[in-house]
């Protein structure tokens, strides 16, 4: 039996305005587009922007082949997490795009800085900064007492 390893892992998020949401990313992230697919009725089919060193691919919605975005007023099952110079500087810019803020920038147990904001588009980013160097037994200790509390 032959293996494949993988080369890489892309996040692929589906939107109501793809248009939209690639302007949002480079306003709140600074990501650059690289190319876009456009069916013959307007609709963004495929997207890729480069935020840093990851790609994230975007399409419209297809609801009628089962490709929905996130619905209004519910959280969606995943987020995106992105590692950032300065998470108070990130969120800012984030919300100055057009981002609310659900969780404000605060220190984590886990040796971050971080907050949760959601796009305009109904996703979510946490964006977090480093703030101390932790090993997985000190994290798994902070994260056991926190969850021992009270």
């Amino acid at each position: 039996m032959s293996t494949s390893r993988i080369r890489e892992v892309f996040a692929y998020l589906r939107v109501a305005d793809s248009a939209a949401a690639i302007d949002f990313c480079a306003r709140a992230f600074g990501a650059r587009e690289l190319f876009r697919l456009v069916d013959p009725s307007g609709r963004i089919g495929h997207a890729e922007v480069q935020l840093g060193p990851a790609v994230v691919m975007l399409s419209d919605e297809y609801p009628e082949f089962g490709l929905r975005g996130p619905r209004p007023g519910e959280d969606p099952p995943s987020c995106i997490h992105l590692h950032v110079d300065d998470c108070d500087a990130a969120v800012e810019r984030a919300v100055a795009a057009g981002a609310v803020v659900t969780m404000p920038p605060a220190d984590q147990f886990y040796g971050e800085r971080a907050a949760r904001v959601r796009d305009p588009f109904g996703h979510v980013w946490l964006i977090g900064s480093e703030n101390e160097a932790l090993t997985p037994e000190e994290m798994q200790r902070r994260y056991t007492a926190l969850m021992t509390q009270g």
